[in-house]
């Protein structure tokens, strides 16, 4: 049976949507470049295996077999080939990269969202130190403003917070699996019954107000007074402690907030995470962290890095779109080609009409709504 509908979960873009679109990702483009960032293309069609590492649940793509009998994915991630290109060519480090394109994840059917994903984004590679957290950041704040967006939230997490509270717990390794499960699921009854064996340990008070230390930056932190001092995590708040007070500094405009017990977007994250979103968006405006062992899934040398990606179609949502202007017909003769190229290009929003006669001239200028200017009777 023939179909020749749209795939579900993709779109067709033209028009002033698509204009729109052109010009935010223009902007983000202009901005990277202006901070010495390079360019990188990479093909939309990518091996099964440059993916492993993204969990399942998140990330499912579109999957081919090609003709010698291997897995092609759509490329459901931007950071991974980047990651693989880097393995692959021996680029030396540190180098910083931008790069945009859409990327597809198969989503429940009547979920509401696309399978079809359009981002700009950023990797910065070689960089250990909390300058290159700084760059991103301060590099999507710039363009945020850029693009009018004057209510931005950013919120702050780290990888590694959970994983070390939960090590410095006495508890097995299936009931930490289970805690931390409890905890990014807000099971809170659960949650409840498995802390009960631990009531007296040191951690317990901290533990009780655990699920609920997210949100004012501040006040988050004032709940951390109850948690031991393990230096790990001291080093983990100080770095998100410096890094608001950067923020907040540069673009006092920026609320900064403060999330510990949110699940890190894969598994590949090693270290500061951050979220942006506004009141109109329906999604996140830009997202991303540290991952400084990225590269291991394609070498055994690991590579420190960091990077973020904007959602160019949320943004595109919450944009109050144009009113398209009233577009000017040019018709003319053959011999006329250079004069109408002349005209049109001292005319505002005119374009050449390729009619073979003024009277279909004029009736594709009725059917556009457009003014029409007639070179041949010149």
């Amino acid at each position: 049976m023939s179909n020749k509908t749209l795939p579900t979960g993709t779109r067709d873009e033209f028009g002033t949507i698509a204009m729109v679109k052109d010009q935010v990702i223009q902007t983000i483009q202009q901005n990277f470049k202006h901070r010495g960032f390079k360019k990188i293309i990479t093909p939309l069609l990518e091996y099964r295996d440059v993916f492993q590492s993204l969990a399942p649940q998140a990330y499912q793509p579109y999957q081919f077999i090609d003709e010698h009998g291997d897995t092609l994915v759509l490329r459901p991630d931007m950071t991974l080939p980047v990651a693989r290109m880097m393995s692959a060519t021996g680029i030396d480090t540190p180098i910083k990269w931008y790069y945009s394109g859409d990327v597809f994840r198969v989503k429940k059917r009547m979920s509401g969202s696309y399978n079809q994903i359009t981002q700009a984004g950023m990797e910065i590679i070689g960089y250990r130190s909390l300058k290159a957290e700084w760059e991103c950041l301060v590099a999507a704040s710039e363009i945020s403003q850029k693009l009018g967006i004057a209510d931005m939230t950013l919120e702050l997490s780290h990888a590694k917070f959970v994983p070390n509270v939960l090590a410095a717990l006495p508890i097995s390794e299936p009931m930490a699996d289970n805690l931390v499960q409890a905890l990014y699921d807000k099971d809170l009854t659960q949650y409840q019954t498995l802390l009960e064996p631990l009531a007296n340990d040191p951690f317990y008070p901290f533990l009780k107000d655990w699920p609920w230390l997210f949100g004012d930056f501040d006040a988050v932190l004032d709940q951390l007074t109850q948690l031991p001092k393990i230096a790990t995590l001291e080093s983990i708040i100080a770095d998100l402690r410096a890094t608001k007070a950067f923020i907040s500094q540069r673009f006092p405009n920026v609320t900064v907030t403060l999330d510990l017990c949110v699940q890190p977007p894969q598994t590949y994250y090693t270290g500061m995470v951050f979220h942006a979103y506004s009141q109109d968006a329906t999604s996140y405006l830009f997202s991303g962290g540290r991952y400084d062992k990225l590269l291991t899934n394609f070498q055994q040398t690991a590579q420190p890095a960091v990077g973020l990606a904007f959602d160019i179609d949320a943004i595109v949502a919450q944009r109050h779109l144009p009113k398209a202007p009233q577009e000017t017909l040019i018709y003319f003769e053959a011999d006329q080609w250079a004069h109408a190229e002349a005209l049109q290009a001292r005319t505002p929003n005119s374009n050449l009409c390729l009619a073979d006669s003024f009277k279909q001239a004029q009736q594709i200028a009725q059917q556009q709504n457009a003014q029409l200017i007639n070179l041949a009777e010149r």
